[in-house]
């Protein structure tokens, strides 16, 4: 009896362990939402002339081109998120830190009636060019793939804080796929301003 007791002890300690990395279907979901707002992206992006990309619907509004650049910069902020979380020792309260939190990024970041001030890092300031920020996004995009299909690490338990405490402690997972949703986000933003009525055709 105490060895099949001390058999279900180790068991259980084995399935906890395991919980810290992510399921087939957590990496098919985040593969999924990296390339899905990928194609949504390029093709909004896709074929705008110069015209088109600088239009800005209104003096506090942002342009396409200041738009992408600004998914450009996030997508490596965000990622650098997912390695400060993989640098700091394994968080022994993960589960109850990032509890839920997986549910409430995918509700509210495409959710564009709740705005929010990007940091000062991420503001696009015009710098780089029509086809830079494109090169940059794709370039970006392919590593942040990479690892989504081939990263072996315990991603659950290896936390980082977020700047905006409304999200708090996010796992590395959850940075993850932070980008593709911050990514789908922006394209509705992107989409909007192609929508304006002074929009150059």
């Amino acid at each position: 009896m105490r060895l099949v007791l001390a058999c279900l002890g180790i068991s259980a300690f084995v399935l906890q362990a395991s919980d810290a990395n992510i399921t087939a279907t957590e990496r098919a979901h985040a593969i999924n939402l990296l390339q899905q707002s990928q194609a949504e992206f390029l093709s909004l992006v896709d074929g705008l002339t110069e015209a088109q990309w600088n239009y800005k619907p209104g003096p506090d509004r942002w342009s396409v081109g200041e738009t992408a650049e600004h998914i450009v910069l996030a997508e490596a902020g965000l990622f650098s998120g997912v390695e400060r979380a993989l640098a700091a020792p394994p968080n022994p309260d993960w589960e109850a830190k990032t509890r839920g939190k997986t549910e409430f990024l995918e509700k509210v970041m495409v959710d564009r009636s709740h705005k929010a001030q990007a940091p000062e890092q991420i503001v696009p300031h015009g710098k780089l060019s029509h086809e830079e920020v494109i090169q940059r996004y794709k370039a970006g995009r392919a590593k942040t793939l990479k690892f989504a299909e081939e990263t072996v690490l315990p991603l659950k338990e290896h936390t980082a804080d977020h700047p905006f405490p409304v999200f708090g402690t996010l796992s590395a997972y959850q940075w993850l796929i932070y980008i593709p949703l911050h990514n789908m986000r922006h394209d509705q933003q992107i989409a909007e301003v192609k929508a304006s009525p002074g929009f150059p055709k």
